[in-house]
This record gives structure tokens, sequence and C-alpha cells, in this order.
């Protein structure tokens, strides 16, 4: 059995898309693999320390910059783990947000929506009885759901790789200092390397 892992894109389907929990579930686990751990993951590249015995006698408090992990490690953990698992997140919310703006005859509600809107229209409605009945909300078509899903998890996402990058930039040695994640990730896009 083959495992799906974070970083790969799943099958790319509109009933990926429509599926009530398909696409939240594949960005949850991605997110709780690649960027939750960012911290533990920074930390288990970081050399342990070795022992010397004359700091014993005069202990001195490691600095910043003894925390800081080299540009080189951070790059390839970046390019290996990082990067393509944001790519593959993004590749999906796209997928989806172009299904969502593609007409859908296959939707299962589309009739009972028509038949919805036209009992409405036939309506009478007496506001002076009940100011409130003339309200109408119809039930949302599943592309507009589906539009305003991918709307909130891009949010989500934006806030994720925001805070994921501040980590980043405060571990690794030459990362964050006036580079977005946006960029970081453009470069690494297009050159496929940082």
């Amino acid at each position: 059995m083959s495992q799906n892992l974070p970083s790969q894109i799943p099958a790319l389907t509109p009933q990926f898309c429509f599926h009530p929990t398909a696409l939240q579930t594949f960005l949850r686990l991605s997110r709780a693999t690649t960027d939750d751990p960012i911290t533990s993951n920074l930390n288990a590249l970081q050399p342990p320390p070795t022992f010397d015995s004359t700091t014993l006698h005069n202990p001195t408090h490691p600095t910043r910059s003894s925390h800081l992990l080299p540009r080189s490690t951070c790059a390839t953990y970046l390019s290996s783990t990082l990067f393509p698992a944001w790519h593959a997140r993004s590749m999906a919310l796209t997928y989806c947000a172009s299904v969502a703006k593609s007409p859908d005859p296959n939707d299962p509600e589309l009739l009972a929506r028509q038949v919805e809107g036209m009992r409405e229209r036939e309506r009478v409605v007496d506001e002076r009885l009940d100011p409130y009945s003339g309200r109408f909300f119809p039930k949302e078509a599943r592309t507009e759901e589906l539009a305003r899903r991918v709307r909130e998890e891009r949010a989500v996402e934006g806030v994720v790789r925001g805070r994921t990058w501040g980590v980043v930039g405060a571990r690794c040695e030459g990362f964050g200092l006036g580079e977005g994640w946006e960029d970081a990730v453009g470069g690494w896009e297009k050159d496929g390397k940082i």
C-alpha cells in the first residue's frame, strides 16, 4: 500500500474538491506534518552540542548566533520538505478554485434549487403582516460553496505560512531578512533552489 505523503498532490478531480472533507483533510494533514512541528523539525537539524570541560568552571550563556542553523542546512530542508508541501497545497487549492469557477452540470441539487426559486417567485407575501416573510435565502450552489471554502483555506494558508516563515527566519541564518515566504517559494518554484 502506498502512503500518500503530505507533499504529494492527491488525485485532483472535481470529486476531490466537492467532497465535504477531502480537501480540508489533505490541507490539515499537510499542515500538521510540515508547518505545525516546524520548530521541532528545525531543532532536529541542529547538531548536538559538544562537551567542553573548560566551560564547567566558566559557564557562558549561548548566543543567538550559536542557535542559528547554517543557511545550507535550512535550504536543504526547505527545498526537500517544506516548499514541496506548500506547493502541493497550492496546487490543490488552485485546482479546486478552477473547478469552482467552471459550470457544474453534475450538481445534484440544481433541480431542487430551480424548483425552490420558482416557488419563491410565485409566492404572494403580505409584508404588512410579517415583514420578514419576504426574505428568501436560496441554497448556495456547490460551486459557490467550494469557492467560499477555497477562499477561507487560502486565508488560513497565508497565516500558517507567515507563522512558519517567522520561525524559519528566527532559526535559519540568512532567511527572513527582508524576504517574505512568497519570494522564497517563488524563487524555489522558478529555479528549483533557494
